[in-house]
């Protein structure tokens, strides 16, 4: 988009979403075998992923795929990008045509722009060149019971739309560790536990299925094999272990915060003198209105 400021984001506005429980949505997912969700993760071998599944199966992708991705994908094929208080993120980073690249046209169904939150708004259909878009806003989905602090993850919050859309089609999830790895973060803005916890929730009760994950949860079978522990007595005493674990953790994260003290301060000092970015002027010229 070559506006900014205001016009912008009445431009971001001005496609509707489509209803997020409709026949619609239905019918879009209608004919495939599988949906798999491939996350931005070193865990995930997209060759060796690939080859698991049958020729029916729709791979969704998120954001940046070249993460994961390091040529045209040939199967079936969908990407979510995710919406910021500027629009898609892709669209405003510039990175729409690069992401585009690794995907075989003949193949790849388009793009769905994912808002959550009042702050997230809609990048137009035209933004992303052309391919097929389709706008869905998952706000009333999450509103209910996800931490008011934090915002879903893109990934998560399609597993569980799609896992209660009621598809008759299996979910499984690639690459959903929550593990931060040497090149990519793992940002606050989420809570990695509560996804952790309502995902694996979800696989235990067969709702999804999730790669390299076992489905029987070794605590829960202490009580089995030793019937003299009731469990609340193990679920107690895991939690007693898990607080010492994260109270030695913190007196690390304590010393490194010390020894890091200098570095922190040269990042400081870089971050005022950088020149602002143009997201950030653009905030700028918003909050001076």
């Amino acid at each position: 988009m070559s506006r900014s400021g205001a016009s912008d984001l009445e431009t971001m506005n001005a496609t509707p979403p489509v209803e997020i429980n409709t026949e619609d949505w239905r019918s879009f997912f209608l004919g495939y075998s599988e949906i798999v969700l491939v996350a931005n993760s070193d865990e995930v071998d997209i060759d060796e992923l690939a080859s698991r599944f049958p020729e029916t199966t729709l791979f969704i992708f998120f954001n940046k795929v070249y993460k994961v991705l390091s040529k045209p994908f040939t199967r079936n094929a969908l990407l979510v990008s995710r919406s910021g208080a500027l629009g898609a993120n892709l669209v405003k980073s510039g990175k729409v045509s690069k992401v585009l690249q690794y995907f075989d046209k003949s193949s790849f169904l388009g793009i769905i722009n994912l808002t959550i939150g009042d702050s997230e708004k809609f990048s137009p259909a035209s933004a992303f060149g052309d391919v097929k878009v389709r706008h869905l806003d998952l706000t009333d989905v999450f509103a209910p019971f996800y931490p008011t602090a934090s915002l879903p993850t893109t990934g998560f919050a399609l597993c569980f739309w799609l896992a209660n859309l009621q598809l008759g089609v299996t979910v499984t999830l690639a690459g959903f560790s929550s593990k931060r790895s040497e090149r990519y973060q793992v940002l606050d803005v989420h809570d990695w536990t509560f996804e952790q916890v309502v995902l694996r929730l979800m696989y235990r009760r067969g709702k999804i299925d999730i790669i390299g994950r076992e489905r029987t949860n070794s605590y829960a079978e202490l009580s089995a094999h030793f019937p003299e522990y009731s469990p609340a007595e193990i679920a107690f005493t895991a939690n007693e272990v898990l607080a010492e674990r994260l109270v030695n953790l913190s007196s690390f994260v304590d010393k490194l915060m010390h020894v890091t003290r200098f570095l922190r301060f040269v990042e400081r000092t870089y971050k005022r003198l950088k020149p602002k970015t143009r997201k950030e002027r653009q905030w700028e010229a918003m909050e001076q209105k």
